[in-house]
């Protein structure tokens, strides 16, 4: 949308990262960007890999006098979430990101941005381009599929890679270097029906849930903002035990690791209860709006609409909505030691009716493998209990904090020395990729870190300019005061 963007500074950078605006790539749809980073290895001459799942390595040797430093990897993801408003037209398999200069911020025009990780790979991207650099050995390893199920890492097997140190570059706060971060794991609930005929004497409604700013179902887990899921949910089961409301068909959310922004449902109810019924909608609104205030554009809608034929039984409706309704969502327990910081956490991502079952997504995160396993055996007796048949799937372990290594200490001491004060050592509650390379590559001394990116996950995205051109410098900064060899 502004190619502008291609001459900010950090040039190398930003022309990488418009570039990766142009290329869709959508998690599990990563096959254009694949070919991309691979063609642009090549191009370099630099040793290019493309593994058996889809991950891309690029070997580039030490500068003259720095070949006795540690090697660095440094990692990033392809992917990107695929999130647009609703009255955004958009196909994220065939169309370009927006993407625009809006003040101090990158931007994209109703559509997520792809900052989360694509300014990442163009920095890494960046520094395999260079000519004028310091560094001791790099790989660059850019890992498919991190935002549905961390794919990539998962399938990244030993041997490909020789390096000591590991520098995730998908965190988003400038100035902070993370050190630890949450395991995750998902859980489905299914709930079968059968479909039982449209009674007489009743009026259909869409209901809308809209307007919420939704976000990273890790990163803004804390800020407690309105679930479209949750509030869709107490119109539909005060409409069932008040009214006698059928429920047709229910679509809310649309991503596990995004806070659902949307819910819509097709229901209906006795027509001398309609009146009634708007009422209700209208004092919940005002019930969320005040007790969620960071989400003032919420809103709740009815429309009438036609008269389904049929409408799910009566007795898997009421499960499903109690069900949903003691399913534990948000943040739900805090770290001792940081208890700024989330330690474990559940979202209540989806709730989809498709055929005759209707699925339940969730996503649970904990930096305590205990207790995502107790947050999973809730959340199954919950959901067992209503008649549902849950799964699990995606488990993925967390990173463990070292707050000894050898390049946190040469990044504190740079950052330190370049910009006047020591950054923030901080532990993630997100499913960064180091947890599981780290088990692969055990060896490797770990640190994430990135420029500000604000609402990931979101159509809100935005990345901070000036902090990218900090993020740079630091980052080759560090690659230059690398420690050496043991």
């Amino acid at each position: 949308m502004n190619k502008n963007i291609a001459t900010l500074k950090p040039e190398l950078v930003w022309k990488n990262f418009y570039k990766l605006t142009q290329i869709p790539r959508p998690s599990k749809k990563e096959e254009k960007v694949i070919e991309f980073v691979k063609n642009f290895g090549e191009s370099l001459g630099l040793e290019t890999i493309v593994d058996h799942i889809g991950n891309v390595i690029i070997k580039k040797p030490a500068t003259k006098g720095m070949e006795n430093r540690k090697g660095i990897i440094l990692q990033g993801h392809l992917d990107m979430v695929p999130q647009k408003n609703a009255d955004k037209n958009h196909d994220f398999e065939k169309d370009p990101i927006e993407a625009y200069i809006d003040g101090e911020w990158v931007t994209a025009n109703g559509t997520t941005l792809g900052a989360d990780n694509g300014i990442g790979v163009a920095a890494a991207m960046a520094v395999l381009e260079s000519d004028n650099l310091e560094h001791g050995p790099i790989e660059a390893l850019f890992t498919i599929d991190e935002e549905t199920g961390m794919t990539g890492a998962n399938e990244l097997k030993p041997g490909f890679l020789d390096g000591d140190i590991l520098l995730n570059l998908d965190s988003e706060d400038e100035g902070e270097l993370y050190i630890g971060c949450a395991g995750g794991i998902n859980t489905t609930a299914i709930f079968d029906f059968h479909y039982e005929p449209a009674p007489t004497g009743f009026k259909a409604f869409k209901i809308s849930v809209t307007g919420l700013k939704g976000g990273h179902s890790g990163l803004d887990i804390a800020l407690k903002r309105g679930n479209a899921n949750k509030i869709m949910n107490r119109v539909l089961i005060n409409a069932n035990e008040h009214y006698g409301m059928l429920l047709h068909s229910i679509n809310g959310g649309s991503l596990r690791n995004a806070i659902p922004r949307e819910s819509f449902a097709v229901t209906a109810l006795p027509a001398e209860e309609v009146e009634n019924f708007k009422d209700l909608v209208l004092e919940l609104e005002d019930y969320y709006k005040q007790i969620n205030t960071d989400d003032p554009g919420l809103k709740i809608r009815l429309e009438e609409t036609e008269m389904p034929k049929e409408f799910i039984d009566v007795e898997t409706l009421d499960g499903l909505l109690n069900a949903i309704h003691f399913c534990p969502n948000g943040a739900l327990k805090w770290l001792k030691d940081m208890p700024e910081v989330v330690e474990t956490s559940s979202n209540l991502a989806i709730v989809k009716s498709e055929g005759t079952q209707i699925k339940v997504l969730t996503l649970q995160r904990s930096s305590v493998e205990s207790s995502k396993k107790e947050i999973c055996n809730q959340l199954k007796e919950n959901f067992e209990k209503y008649g549902a048949k849950v799964e699990f799937d995606g488990d993925y372990p967390g990173w463990e904090p070292n707050t000894n290594s050898d390049i946190l200490k040469v990044m504190k001491e740079v950052y330190n020395n370049k910009f006047g004060k020591i950054p923030e050592v901080k532990v993630i509650h997100a499913g960064l990729e180091c947890g599981i390379l780290g088990a692969t590559y055990p060896n490797w001394d770990m640190i994430s870190f990135g420029p500000t990116i604000r609402f990931p996950h979101s159509p809100d995205e935005k990345i901070n300019i000036k902090t990218v051109e900090k993020f740079w410098l630091y980052l080759i900064e560090t690659l230059k005061n690398a420690p050496v060899k043991n």
